[in-house]
């Protein structure tokens, strides 16, 4: 049941409403694993840093099950950082800084223990690189998920078709839906992407839940109200580990499960943003997180009894 995860781990600086920190640990990686820990303790990851990164993070990595052979170190480089600005209703951000660094040349190589992975998830990075990736595996996995913006629509769009193909499941939010499809519908431009190649599509739609689609069936999920909201920063990446680790957990791909895999996704993403970076996603207890998820299902749970004409 080994995950494999190719993404970023960084630094960033975070400014809310409600805080600011000045630097913590950041990226899609760092973030997927942080979830996927809670379901599954055989995870691979595939990133590089700068030898200015915390060594305590990545021991607190493998310390939750993650196999770090994959994460190259660029000495006398700087990691990825990014910093933003969120607005007021959480939902806009400013991109303030965005510093590459060993990133800009950034070459995946899997190890060799790492190319039979049943479940391989692809984080936001250039397509050209996600399909190195997915071409470098030895056995197709059960299952391969993949993120992109619209960054990569705008200027590699071919080669995001491409890897399109390659793909199982695609994850992305209703603005990357709709660029993508050229659809407005969510429905349609369901239908539009899953012609590109992958069989599921995963719509995220923030604070208003996400979407599943398969075939013929679609289910939502809705989202959890909070009362506190810090940092939304992950959370995209924090329910796509929840999602690929639970289905890692019960290699069990039916759509049945891919609807509670959505669940307990998005509980992950309910306590990420409760607190700055990857925190709470620390701290969180399994028991929080059936207790998390039985909310979600109260939530939508109802009975009704039909009136008689």
């Amino acid at each position: 049941m080994s995950l494999l995860v190719v993404g970023t781990v960084a630094f960033d600086a975070i400014e809310t409403p409600f805080g600011k920190v000045d630097k913590i640990t950041g990226g899609s990686g760092n973030y997927i694993c942080h979830s996927a820990g809670h379901f599954t303790n055989e995870m691979q990851l595939v990133s590089v840093i700068g030898d200015d990164f915390d060594q305590k993070e990545l021991e607190y990595l493998q310390s939750i099950g993650t196999d770090i052979e994959g994460v190259q170190v660029k000495k006398g480089e700087k990691s990825f950082f990014w910093s933003g600005k969120y607005h007021m209703d959480l939902n806009r951000r400013d991109t303030l800084v965005t510093d590459l660094n060993v990133l800009a040349d950034f070459n995946p190589v899997l190890p060799e223990s790492y190319k039979k992975a049943e479940f391989l998830i692809v984080g936001n990075i250039d397509p050209n690189l996600q399909a190195k990736v997915i071409s470098q595996m030895l056995e197709r996995p059960k299952l391969i998920a993949l993120d992109t913006m619209n960054f990569w629509m705008d200027i590699a769009q071919d080669a995001l078709d491409i890897v399109l193909k390659m793909v199982d499941l695609l994850i992305v939010n209703e603005e990357e839906a709709r660029q993508l499809s050229k659809e407005y519908s969510l429905v349609k431009a369901a239908d539009v992407i899953r012609k590109k190649g992958p069989k599921y599509l995963i719509i995220k739609k923030g604070e208003h839940g996400a979407l599943l689609f398969h075939e013929n069936r679609v289910f939502f999920a809705p989202a959890l109200p909070l009362e506190d909201v810090f940092d939304p920063t992950g959370a995209g990446d924090t329910f796509a580990g929840g999602f690929m680790g639970y289905l890692a957990s019960t290699r069990d791909l039916s759509f049945e499960n891919m609807k509670r895999a959505v669940i307990y996704g998005s509980a992950m993403a309910s306590f990420c943003v409760e607190k700055f970076g990857a925190q709470r996603l620390k701290e969180v207890s399994r028991q929080e997180i059936e207790d998390r998820v039985q909310v979600f299902i109260d939530l939508v749970d109802f009975d009704i009894i039909l009136q008689q004409a």
